[in-house]
């Protein structure tokens, strides 16, 4: 497991899938593993010195760690499909709306034309993003993106983003002095294998009433950010209306706008979901959310939009959609150990969601005459992994996507790319 941040269970193996959007970390881990040690020579035989036999000798062993109890999962008030469709966070009306609903998501809008900013799932490859929007903004030619949404990682990003290039040093810290340690640590919970209690503390430092009042500030202009989570009572995306819980101000924003962004990114089964306090008729119970790549790697709009898109006119001159993977398979023999077989499978079906996804958005927007220009991770980056949210890949896919950014290639065109984008092969 998880030990000031070292690798040493299996469960990170799949925690490093989810991540990092590939299995070369845990191929690379396994062979190192089981490599046996080297000798040379006909006779070579392995023999301990004696002052190390001595200082064993010598050495009190360790005491045995005390067995942690596993706590017990929290009793939740019950609460009905007909109050859960009428429920609202106290004190903070008109912050959400279902993200399946055409219609809300319609009137969440600003009826302004202009480009949208779509970002992914896929943990530490952020980094990726992170380095494409700082690169962008070298150029003077960066969008004021009339649109924001995030999922997973993408949430997290989805507030600098958003702000634009007054806050790319933030964006850009956020990955390259990130470590697992800030994230999670092993923990024995009823809801999860590992505890998020770390990312919490480093939104507390991270996520300001200042940020809030910046983005506050940029919602009564028009401009919108929201973030995905998965209801999992219901079974339903959420999408957060960012900019007016910012706009409410006050504790109860700057708490609130913290615990979605740590639901967004909760991991279902790794990481701890997320309890939200909301009220229906008078009456007070708490929904489950968790991270909204659930139902989808990004979100553009409700599904039935990217169905049948006459039904609407979306306010969006270009959608720019950073996708936080690779989208290419992967040839490697599978281990036939449990692990590797989730891992592989799993990698599989990201990719396959994430292609699906935008086929769906591609022939969306030409319907609607609106540019697509996707960007996603190139099939022959390769920097292992050696842990999640390992440092030198990081900087290794900033560094990648800084220069990209930087010289208009990163992004992959549909339709007629916008002014001062590059056009690249599909």
């Amino acid at each position: 497991m998880w030990k000031s941040g070292i690798l040493l269970g299996p469960v990170v193996l799949v925690l490093a899938l989810l991540a990092m959007g590939g299995v070369e970390a845990q191929q690379q881990q396994r062979g190192s593993l089981r490599q046996p040690a080297q000798c040379e020579g006909p006779d070579c035989e392995v023999r301990p010195r004696v002052r190390n036999v001595r200082a064993i000798k010598r050495a009190k062993p360790a005491p045995a760690p005390a067995p942690q109890a596993k706590k017990k999962p929290l009793e939740r008030t019950p609460y009905t499909e007909q109050e859960a469709e009428a429920a609202i966070v106290p004190g903070l009306p008109g912050v959400r709306f279902w993200a399946d609903s055409l219609g809300a998501f319609s009137a969440a809008l600003s009826q302004e034309k202009g480009p949208w900013l779509i970002l992914s799932s896929g943990g530490s490859t952020g980094a990726y993003g992170a380095g494409i929007l700082c690169g962008w903004s070298t150029t003077g030619k960066r969008p004021d993106f009339s649109v924001v949404t995030g999922v997973s990682i993408g949430a997290l990003m989805a507030p600098y983003a958003f702000l634009g290039q007054k806050y790319d040093d933030q964006l850009r810290d956020g990955f390259l002095t990130l470590t697992s340690a800030d994230v999670f640590e092993d923990a024995m919970r009823a809801d999860s294998l590992l505890d998020t209690w770390p990312l919490k503390d480093l939104m507390v430092k991270r996520v300001t009433p200042e940020l809030l009042a910046d983005i506050a500030a940029e919602h009564r202009k028009g401009r919108r950010l929201f973030v995905i989570t998965a209801n999992l009572d219901s079974e339903r995306p959420v999408a957060w209306n960012m900019g007016a819980i910012a706009a409410h101000g006050g504790e109860a924003a700057v708490n609130l706008f913290r615990q979605v962004l740590l639901a967004a990114s909760a991991i279902p089964g790794l990481f701890p979901p997320v309890l939200i306090d909301v009220e229906a008729n008078g009456r007070k119970f708490q929904e489950m959310h968790a991270d909204g790549g659930v139902f989808a790697p990004f979100f553009a709009a409700p599904a039935t939009w990217l169905v049948e898109p006459a039904s609407e006119q979306l306010p969006a001159s270009q959608f720019y959609v950073i996708v936080h993977s690779k989208l290419v398979p992967e040839f490697s023999v599978t281990d036939a150990e449990k692990i590797f077989i989730l891992g592989h499978t799993i990698s599989a079906a990201v990719k396959a969601g994430a292609q699906a996804e935008i086929a769906l958005l591609s022939t969306a927007a030409k319907h609607d005459n609106i540019g697509l220009s996707v960007a996603y991770l190139d099939g022959s980056f390769n920097q292992p992994a050696q842990t999640a949210f390992d440092q030198k890949q990081m900087k290794a896919l900033f560094d990648l996507g800084f220069q990209q950014g930087k010289d208009g290639t990163a992004f992959h065109t549909q339709n007629s790319a916008a002014s001062g984008q590059a056009e690249t092969k599909p």
